[in-house]
């Protein structure tokens, strides 16, 4: 039923009666009457009798023939429950999207996509030229995988229809989009199907564009939440009638039903759009792992960042390394330079509190003047989104809900960032001064002053407000927020990535982590040295900033990982995080049968006036923390208790 009340979160026998009998297959939406009230449902299995020993009712109504519920689903949902304590229903609406008739009834292909006639491994096959589309039994040409000592293995265990799991570090400068796409020819080639995840809709496009080229127009679709009801829902079904054998798309594409599946693969795990903000708040990674697991499927983890999760697949032996060798490595990279290493700083003694050093400045002029685009990042959007008073430093608040004052122009007048108000007559609390100064850049008053250090260069900016996907190669400044960054055509010559501080500096789990997958996706779009040059305003001993200069991602991860097992923190080991009010909180605890193990960290104050509580295990006693949990919610959803909790297990942020 979709009830999500963690008490009644099993399944309920009915009888079908005889009128129904032919339509009411699993799969299917179905009405039911449960507790007085007609509520929706899913036909999960038909048998000829029922444990239970009382009077059972009948199924009120199919809702549609359609078996849109796909057995391997509906049992990786239950898993995906189990793993994240959620509820089956939960998860169940995540994994299908809401019913279409019109798109229902539309006329469709009968017929699923062809597989190859033969699937003796071995058996001789024609090989695909680049640019051509390629069919069933036919070998791809690893092309760029070729730079990768284990690129063409893998390709060519996907085309034997063997299931090889692989993290696979990026080359600066590298086609991720071309790449994936010849993994997912190579699975096609094998008769089976695959499923790729991207954060973005900027990444789905750029997949999209590979995969036609490779695989030919017709022979996958995309699923986005953006798409729309009908035209995801249309894909949806698409996917489920077996009519392609490839599904992308972003989140919303992890449970795709998709027959035959040989792959699943995510890029760029690290980023935080993978994390489903809907209860239980799986994330895509482990959804397509799980479903790799229990399908016995292929998996890719790809990036040019490497996250302490990928890590661990590869310190368990559950996945290999598919990485280049240096020698590779050093030949694609641009020029790094930190602006706060020794060396820079006798040379520059104001590099450390510059905000735009000699060194970034040279290296903007110097590609300029060689007719070479310079993207600069910046990790705010907006203009200054932070002020302070101009004689005390005090950060300015608004005075009615203590958020942060941000001037949205040069001219503007202050306002707050959460509620929105006008300070108009802002006056600073700790000396009265009226006067404010930046205490946080962001990206357009960024792009303001590199207009006038450089003023007859065009400016561009590329943010949350306009996300730009591609600039020309020309000369031109191109300031972007993280994620926001657009290829330049033939590659930037210089790339500088400003305020690294804002980045590393964060209260978080992540922020080393998160700041060098940010740096190392600029960098990839850099040319690689002596005609590319990346300047990172930064540190150059921090650990983030040496695995930026040697292009090592698996070092950091590594690093990373250690640091994590010794401190006793994901992925290392599984915790789980309890938030609401203090009461609710801990009346959920004291109704958790808890392993033994389990070690309980807390409050620590969480938004809205409640407390959040964590509950850390090792990761052997992972599924029994999170059954306790899930118990203790069926316990209070049983008694209708009126405060609500969220339950979190390896949530992004834990603080």
């Amino acid at each position: 039923m979709d009830v999500a009340l963690a008490h009644l979160d099993r399944p309920f026998d009915y009888l079908v009666p005889a009128e129904l009998d032919d339509v009411a297959v699993p799969g299917t939406r179905v009405k039911v009457r449960f507790a007085g009230q007609l509520v929706d449902g899913w036909l999960l299995a038909r048998a000829d009798d029922s444990g239970h020993t009382g009077r059972l009712a009948y199924l009120e109504k199919v809702v549609s023939p359609e078996p849109v519920l796909a057995p391997e689903i509906a049992r990786l949902a239950r898993a995906v429950a189990d793993r994240y304590a959620g509820n089956l229903a939960d998860v169940l609406r995540l994994a299908v999207p809401p019913r279409h008739a019109r798109v229902e009834k539309e006329p469709h292909d009968e017929q699923p996509t062809p597989t190859p006639e033969s699937g003796a491994a071995g058996d001789a096959v024609a090989a695909v030229v680049p640019g051509e589309a390629v069919g069933p039994g036919e070998a791809v040409d690893p092309r760029g995988w070729r730079d990768y000592p284990t690129g063409p293995a893998l390709l060519r265990a996907l085309t034997d229809g063997r299931a090889p799991r692989a993290v696979w570090s990026a080359l600066p400068g590298e086609d991720w989009a071309a790449r994936y796409a010849d993994a997912v020819a190579a699975t096609v080639a094998g008769g089976r199907g695959a499923v790729v995840v991207v954060p973005d809709a900027r990444d789905l496009d750029r997949l999209d564009a590979a995969l036609t080229g490779v695989l030919g127009p017709g022979r996958h679709v995309s699923l986005s939440a953006a798409l729309g009801p009908a035209r995801r829902y249309r894909a949806f079904l698409a996917a489920r009638r077996g009519q392609v054998p490839v599904v992308i798309g972003t989140r919303a594409a992890m449970f795709a039903p998709v027959p035959r599946l040989g792959l699943v693969a995510v890029w760029d795990d690290g980023d935080d759009l993978h994390s489903e903000p809907r209860a239980p708040y799986p994330h895509a990674r482990d959804v397509l792992l799980t479903r790799a697991q229990l399908g016995e499927a292929g998996a890719l983890v790809g990036g040019y960042a490497r996250t302490a999760e990928a890590q661990l697949l590869l310190e368990t032996g559950w996945a290999r390394e598919v990485v280049a060798d240096r020698a590779t490595v050093r030949a694609r990279i641009p020029a790094i330079a930190p602006t706060g290493d020794d060396p820079q700083l006798a040379r520059d003694p104001g590099a450390a509190t510059a905000r735009l050093p000699s060194l970034a400045w040279t290296a903007a002029r110097d590609a300029l003047r060689a007719d070479l685009p310079v993207l600069v990042q910046v990790p705010r959007r907006g203009y200054l989104p932070s002020v302070s008073c101009a004689d005390c430093r005090t950060p300015a608040r608004c005075a009615h809900c203590a958020g942060p004052l941000a001037l949205p122009s040069a001219g503007g007048t202050p306002a707050c960032r959460w509620c929105a108000r006008v300070a108009a007559a802002y006056a600073c609390p700790q000396c009265g001064g009226r006067r404010l100064r930046a205490a946080v850049t962001g990206a357009r008053r960024t792009a303001e002053e590199l207009g006038r250090a450089f003023p007859d260069v065009p400016v561009r900016t590329s943010g949350r407000e306009e996300v730009l996907t591609d600039v020309p190669g020309g000369a031109a400044l191109v300031v972007a927020t993280p994620g926001a960054e657009p290829v330049a055509e033939g590659g930037y010559g210089a790339v500088l990535l400003l305020d690294s501080w804002a980045l590393l500096t964060r209260a978080d789990l992540r922020a080393g982590e998160e700041a060098l997958r940010r740096w190392l996706a600029a960098t990839a779009l850099a040319r690689p040295a002596p005609a590319g040059r990346v300047v990172v305003v930064a540190d150059g001993a921090l650990a983030p900033v040496q695995a930026l200069l040697r292009w090592d991602a698996a070092w950091f991860a590594g690093r990373e990982l250690a640091e994590r097992r010794e401190l006793g923190f994901p992925p290392a080991v599984r915790m789980a995080s309890v938030t609401g009010p203090a009461e609710a909180v801990a009346d959920l605890l004291a109704a958790a049968r808890l392993p033994g193990d389990a070690e309980v960290l807390g409050p620590v104050p969480a938004d809205e006036g409640r407390e959040r509580m964590l509950v850390r295990v090792p990761r052997a006693r992972a599924a029994a923390l999170a059954e306790a949990l899930h118990s203790a919610a069926g316990v209070r959803t049983a008694r209708k208790a009126a405060d609500p909790v969220r339950l979190q297990v390896d949530p992004l942020s834990l603080f």
